[in-house]
């Protein structure tokens, strides 16, 4: 690992010795991992890095034992004054990263220029100057929700985190399981909606089931049933936009009141991420839970699945399982 050296320019001053040969790039990824390859390559492309004291290029090759130095300029985050939400429930926190039970109807980040509350600008407040040690346009945010969907959303407190979080992702090592009540009652009582998704060709807000779309696959169970109405757990395999609310619709069991690919109706979509279980930055693992909304709950309260929904209903603590740091 590189170390770093305060400049009263601005510039965070950085230097390492690669430890081995390769890409100027990747043995700077290696050495820095709060830094994405992304940013590096600007770094090199703006003329912020040198490799033996001289300019280094992009295409630079980097042998064991070279020295290569980094300027890093301030990269600020401006926190929106008007566009703060509510104070939101922290489930878990750590000095990694941040466990909040966001409710429906808030965004995780709107579009550019979009004013109203989200997670992304709580996070900016939350993170205070330590936002500007992130590269990323969101800091902190690893994953999302729906803006109508509930529950548990996990935050990177720093660019590591952040980093491994995102990691873990793509990796397919976290496990989420969410619940839905859904406009239907699947035929079978549990299986896996295997369908690949892409953007839907008639209509580019929406996804669909596609046939040359990304691999795509979602488990389920029906806890149980009324009036043509079902209650499922959910264990999504993959993270496409919009995966679970697709493949219940595909299977004809779309999200209850699902306006986009269901039927709209007196509420928001009931969708909610109720567990969390990730391999922990630092190491071993964490389970993060969020109790079922307080609307979901109301909902699941009029018909006859309330015994059925009781222990999604309990406020469960978190479970930090100790471990080695991989």
């Amino acid at each position: 690992m590189g170390n770093a050296r305060p400049d009263l320019s601005g510039l965070a001053r950085r230097r390492t010795v690669a430890a081995a040969a390769g890409r100027i790039d990747a043995v700077l990824a290696s050495a820095f991992d709060d830094l994405s390859r992304a940013r590096i390559q600007r770094l090199i492309a703006d003329g912020h890095v040198r490799l033996n004291g001289a300019p280094a290029r992009k295409s630079a090759s980097v042998v064991e034992g070279d020295t290569l130095d980094l300027d890093i300029p301030p990269h600020p985050h401006e926190v929106p004054g008007d566009t703060l939400p509510s104070q939101l429930h922290v489930l878990y926190e750590d000095a990694a990263l941040i466990a909040i039970d966001k409710p429906a109807g808030l965004a995780v980040h709107g579009a550019p220029g979009d004013s109203a509350p989200s997670v992304a600008a709580w996070m900016l407040r939350h993170l205070g100057d330590h936002a500007g040690d992130f590269d990323a346009e969101h800091p902190g945010v690893v994953h999302r929700l729906d803006k109508d969907t509930s529950g548990v959303l996990l935050l990177a407190k720093t660019p590591a985190t952040q980093s491994a979080l995102s990691a873990s992702f793509e990796a397919r090592t976290v496990q989420k399981t969410y619940l839905a009540v859904t406009d239907g009652v699947p035929n079978r009582k549990r299986a896996i909606i295997d369908a690949p998704i892409a953007r839907h060709p008639g209509d580019r807000t929406r996804m669909a089931v596609v046939r040359n779309g990304r691999a795509s696959r979602t488990g389920y169970e029906v806890l149980g049933d009324d009036r043509g109405q079902a209650l499922l757990l959910i264990h999504p395999e993959t993270g496409r936009t919009h995966q679970i609310r697709v493949h219940l619709a595909a299977i004809h069991c779309p999200v209850m009141f699902d306006h986009v690919y269901g039927t709209a109706g007196g509420g928001r979509q009931m969708l909610h991420a109720w567990r969390i279980h990730i391999p922990h930055p630092e190491g071993g693992s964490l389970e993060v839970t969020a109790a079922l909304a307080p609307d979901f709950v109301a909902f699941i309260r009029s018909t006859l699945m309330e015994p059925l929904a009781s222990e999604y209903m309990e406020n469960l603590a978190p479970v930090r399982e100790q471990g080695s740091k991989s």
